[in-house]
Parts: C-alpha cells; sequence; structure tokens
C-alpha cells in the first residue's frame, strides 16, 4: 500500500472515530501534510489551550514516522520552543509500521495530561517540573494565556 492510500485511509478512519481534543485533517493539495488543532486536555496544566499542530509524513510511511510539531508555543519538557516533539514512539529505534497516527496523536493528547521528564528534550522545564511543580504549572498555564487561547 502507497503512502498516499495507507494516509487516506487513517484519515477516513479518524473521521469515524474521532480523537477527543484533536481536530485534524490533510492539506486540500497534499496529503502528506495534514494541519490542525489539539485542546489542552481537562484537568491538565494546558487545559483551555488550543495549539496548532502539524503532521508530516514522509514518502516511507508507514516504514518511517511522520514528524510532529506543535506551531503555537507551549511550555512542556518534551516540546522545545521551536515545537519539536520528543515522544517515545516516534523515535525511530521505536518506530514500526503498525503504528497508525491516531496512536502517535492519543500518544501526544497524554503526553499533554502526563509529561515525561525521564525522557525531556528541554533539560531546564524538566527539571523545573520534578523540583518545583508549582512554578512549572504556573508557567505552563502562562504560556496557555498567552499563546494558546
Amino acid at each position: 500500500m502507497s503512502a498516499n492510500r495507507r494516509i487516506a485511509k487513517e484519515y477516513t478512519d479518524l473521521q469515524a472515530n474521532p480523537i477527543n481534543n484533536v481536530t485534524i485533517e490533510p492539506d486540500e493539495n497534499n496529503v502528506l501534510h495534514w494541519t490542525g488543532v489539539m485542546e489542552g486536555p481537562v484537568g491538565s496544566c494546558y487545559e483551555g489551550g488550543k495549539f496548532k499542530i502539524e503532521a508530516t509524513f514522509p514518502l516511507e510511511y508507514p516504514f518511517k514516522a511522520p514528524a510532529i510539531k506543535f506551531l503555537t508555543r507551549i511550555y512542556h519538557p518534551n516540546i522545545t520552543q521551536e515545537g519539536l516533539l520528543c515522544i517515545g514512539l516516534l523515535k525511530p529505534d521505536a518506530w514500526k509500521p503498525s503504528i497508525r497516527i491516531e496512536h502517535v496523536l492519543r500518544a501526544i493528547v497524554n503526553l499533554l495530561v502526563e509529561p515525561n521528564p525521564e525522557d525531556a528534550i528541554v533539560a531546564s522545564i524538566a527539571e523545573q517540573f520534578t523540583k518545583d511543580y508549582d512554578v512549572f504549572k504556573t508557567t505552563a498555564q502562562d504560556y496557555v494565556r498567552k499563546y494558546a487561547s
């Protein structure tokens, strides 16, 4: 199955079974590029935020992982200021062709609920998360108000 057919099927499946907190769709002229919005989950530091995201699928998909990026600034130990994401299942040694974009998006929503300071891409935020959670939470919520409202 070609990348385009697999991606089209996954999008059809997402429409039939949407993911809470996520609205995403392929660009009209390029099925390999998706854009959307991820809402901060209720009860998380990001509650109330609306974060623009993009997914870029390689031509080798599903044999290579898609690249996911936050276009809206977010204060998170697993997401850089540039929006790059550190999540286990997207790493080359963990990626498997059986993983679908639905799994990736659900894992990212979960990462907003439960950041993973053990696998941080921003060490200073991870340290703050583990040593001074209240300051982390306040800063994360300030970012939501400033950038994701």
